[in-house]
Order: C-alpha cells, then sequence, then structure tokens
C-alpha cells in the first residue's frame, strides 16, 4: 500500500520515474567508465557485439550509422559481451579487433554480461521494462534523448535497415 500511495505522490507532483537503469557504469574498453546517462538529452543505439560472430560485419554498419548521424546526436554505444561463446577473451583484444579489422571510434564497453543473472544493470531494466533480452549479437536498443525506449532489434536488423531508420529519423527529426 505504501508503494502504491508513493507512486501517486509522485504522479501527482509530475516527478518522473525512469525504470530504465542509464546510471549504472561500464567499464570502458578504453580505461575509465561509461555510463548511458553522460549522454541525457541524446539519442542512443546499445548494441551488444561480438567479434566472432556471424553479424560481426554489422560494426561497419554501426560506424556508418554513427558518422553518419552523430552531428544530430546519435550516439552508437557496442557492449561487447561472450554470454554466446563468440568474443574474443579480453578487452585488449576486442578493442585490436575492432580498430584494426573497422576503424570503430564509437564508444565502446569492456566486456559485458547481457543477459542471465549476472547481466549488466542497465541490461537488467530493459527486460524489467520491455522484457526485451538479447538472444544472440548485435542485438540492438533505441533509446530516446528522454531516456524511454523506442524500439528494440533482434540480430536480423541492420543498421541501415528501413525499420532503424526510420525509427532514427523520426527521434532525430
Amino acid at each position: 500500500m505504501a508503494r502504491v500511495l508513493l507512486l501517486i505522490a509522485f504522479i501527482v507532483t509530475g516527478f518522473q520515474v525512469r525504470a530504465l537503469d542509464l546510471d549504472s557504469s561500464f567499464e570502458s574498453i578504453d580505461g575509465g567508465t561509461l555510463t548511458l546517462s553522460q549522454w541525457d538529452g541524446q539519442t542512443v543505439l546499445v548494441v551488444n557485439t561480438a567479434s566472432r560472430c556471424g553479424y560481426t560485419y554489422q560494426y561497419s554498419g554501426l560506424q556508418t550509422l554513427y558518422d553518419t548521424y552523430r552531428a544530430r546526436g546519435l550516439v552508437v554505444l557496442a557492449v561487447p559481451s561472450n554470454d554466446f561463446k563468440q568474443e574474443l577473451a579480453s578487452n585488449a583484444e576486442v578493442k585490436d579487433f575492432c580498430d584494426l579489422q573497422y576503424g570503430i571510434d564509437m564508444p565502446m564497453t569492456g566486456l559485458s554480461h547481457v543477459k542471465g543473472p549476472q547481466a549488466h544493470p542497465f541490461f537488467k531494466s530493459l527486460k524489467e521494462e520491455t522484457g526485451f533480452v538479447p538472444n544472440w549479437n548485435f542485438n540492438k536498443v533505441l533509446i530516446a534523448p528522454d531516456g524511454n525506449v523506442i524500439a528494440t532489434y533482434r540480430a536480423s536488423i541492420k543498421p541501415n535497415s528501413l525499420r532503424l531508420l526510420r525509427d532514427l529519423e523520426r527521434v532525430l527529426k
């Protein structure tokens, strides 16, 4: 009952409750940390990635998407994960691979879990809020400048797909 009253108080006062965890830090592949909240007010595409996957070629499309739309506020965040047993063993190996093969300069986290009990808090909150859990590498989550999830995409949806581009254009205006 207390929770209901608290929620009603928040609604009446106009306080916004954000269920998606944008504040928990990720290790940055370049050192330091990253949080999704550091890009508050920007559109963010979060992609769980892997270097030894049949979809790894999508890195090229993700970099092109980032290059094309970053001036309009898009951030593409790559989240390398070995949850599907297709990622290299260390952050250094992943970074070298992405630099040499794809010339990646988009933000990238260190190796992170994206599903299960060890999932990063962002991915746990994503599951709680939307029911979406990455079922393979290169699943994508499009987050609006206000921090709400616009859409989720499975691995088969390429970065240059009409569906994803249409959603991007709608939010970037």
